[in-house]
């Protein structure tokens, strides 16, 4: 029902790909810092965006966009509205830590139903639309369904997590939580990059991710391949932005009773 759109997405997520390692581990990635010295954003970033926006009106010229550099723009009454991380795991990229994606949405009346995520250097795709699971494809081999992992409990499990980008000013920033996980955890990750987190995920290569603070940008793709490979995704609190909690239903809440006991 949707495939068009992710027909549409594919070539696009993989050509942004190509300019991004144009820049990857070269020095003319121009860095900026945005709210703090944390948060740090590259010519890529912006071109990126760019591009996948320019290419969405061409074939899209009424639908709307949310991106994380440029904000809303096109038809503010259009029912669709593609959000947008043109490079989710900037840190890593200019660091020239390899670990970072595109992340492309469809939400129809409110309703994410098409994502990808691709994570260029390693050459993964992870793509999803509502009721019609999720796949994944590696250096451009055979599409396969995928599905979060069984495991059932925490000490066999590898987790992922994130911290905020206020870190350094706001004590309430994920710290005492993943000192509360790591020794209940075969291991703990922590990747840098939100889409491929949810992406790993819903292929079992991670059993659980937790992380407070994101935006929609970072998450809208990642939360509907991990729904669609049969996962969950729970929010669990509502005073740090997007605060979300994934993986299988026992995973989510094993997780959710040491980082969040007291919230419903």
């Amino acid at each position: 029902m949707y495939q068009e759109y992710i027909d549409f997405i594919i070539p696009l997520a993989k050509k942004v790909g190509e300019l991004q390692l144009s820049y990857f581990r070269t020095d003319r990635l121009g860095i900026e810092t945005k709210s703090n010295i944390s948060d740090v954003v590259t010519r890529a970033d912006k071109e990126s965006e760019e591009l996948i926006a320019n290419a969405l009106f061409g074939k899209y010229p009424n639908h709307k966009i949310l991106g994380e550099e440029g904000g809303f723009r096109g038809n503010e009454d259009s029912e669709y509205l593609w959000v947008v991380d043109p490079l989710d795991g900037t840190t890593n990229f200019s660091q020239g830590i390899p670990i970072f994606s595109i992340s492309i949405a469809l939400q129809y009346k409110g309703e994410t139903i098409a994502g990808v995520v691709y994570a260029p250097y390693l050459d993964e795709l992870f793509v999803a639309t509502k009721g019609g699971g999720a796949y994944m494809a590696y250096h451009g081999g055979e599409s396969k369904r995928i599905q979060v992992s069984r495991k059932e409990r925490l000490d066999s499990s590898v987790i992922a997590t994130g911290f905020p980008y206020d870190k350094s000013t706001n004590t309430d920033n994920n710290t005492q939580e993943a000192s509360r996980v790591v020794p209940l955890v075969r291991d703990l990750r922590r990747l840098g990059s939100a889409a491929y987190d949810l992406s790993c995920v819903a292929t079992g290569i991670l059993d659980g991710y937790w992380e407070m603070s994101l935006k929609i940008w970072d998450v809208c793709a990642g939360i509907l391949i991990v729904e669609e490979a049969r996962g969950q995704v729970c929010y669990y609190r509502d005073d740090r932005s997007l605060s979300v909690i994934a993986g299988n239903e026992l995973i989510v809440k094993h997780i959710k009773e040491i980082i969040a006991p007291d919230r419903d």
